[in-house]
């Protein structure tokens, strides 16, 4: 079956290579499909699944399209990614469409999420952080992810030069949705050599 999957993600990634670099992970023993990490697609046992959206509501409505449902935990769980039937992977041009839909309207979603959580909701930022960091043209969640740990760091330390290691840790835990404490010890190390390698830094923790 996991033959038959991988078969149908590359026959996927070739179809809709227009789109973008198609990504595929592992979920709950299907596959998600994924262009700049927002997710529009899902494979399992082989069949192809278009999230769902309003744009391709009269398709797969007019056509009675299956849902996908995944099981977690030993619990079915459905989901709103309607099948690619044989008549749509036999239209390329109207798969590509509804597959542009649902892109799109993963990333309004995912837009719409990260205007609605400001940046001191996240684990670890506080309000002063929050400040420092829109000070810095760091507004919202996905430009914080984009630019990651150490480039928020170098940002926020432009604007507080006794900005210490631990907020490094703090804007890891947040990208990560841990509290710093949790980061794996690995990720703590890479960070503090990194935080050693940049000019006249001092090992307190002065800028928490």
């Amino acid at each position: 079956m996991k033959k038959i999957s991988y078969e149908r993600i590359y026959q996927s990634t070739k179809y809709l290579e227009p789109l973008g670099d198609i990504e595929h992970r592992a979920l709950f023993g299907g596959y998600t499909l994924a262009v700049d990490n927002t997710v529009f697609a899902m494979v399992s046992d082989g069949e192809l699944y278009l999230r769902a959206c309003e744009e391709s509501a009269p398709y797969y409505v007019k056509n009675g399209s299956s849902f996908l449902t995944l099981v977690k935990r030993g619990r079915p769980v459905p989901l709103n990614y309607f099948r690619v039937d044989d008549a749509l992977w036999s239209d390329r041009d109207k798969l590509l469409k509804l597959s542009l839909f649902a892109l799109e309207a993963a990333q309004r979603e995912r837009r719409e999420r990260y205007k609605q959580q400001r940046l001191k909701d996240l684990p670890n930022l506080s309000f002063q952080l929050e400040l420092l960091l829109c000070e810095a043209g760091i507004t919202n969640e996905e430009t914080l992810r984009a630019l990651g740990a150490e480039q928020c760091w170098l940002k926020i330390k432009a604007l507080n030069k006794e900005l210490s290691y631990k907020v490094l840790f703090a804007l890891e835990g947040a990208i990560a949705g841990l509290h710093e404490a949790a980061l794996p010890a690995v990720r703590r190390r890479e960070l503090f050599e990194w935080f050693k390698t940049q000019p006249l830094q001092k090992l307190t923790q002065a800028g928490e």
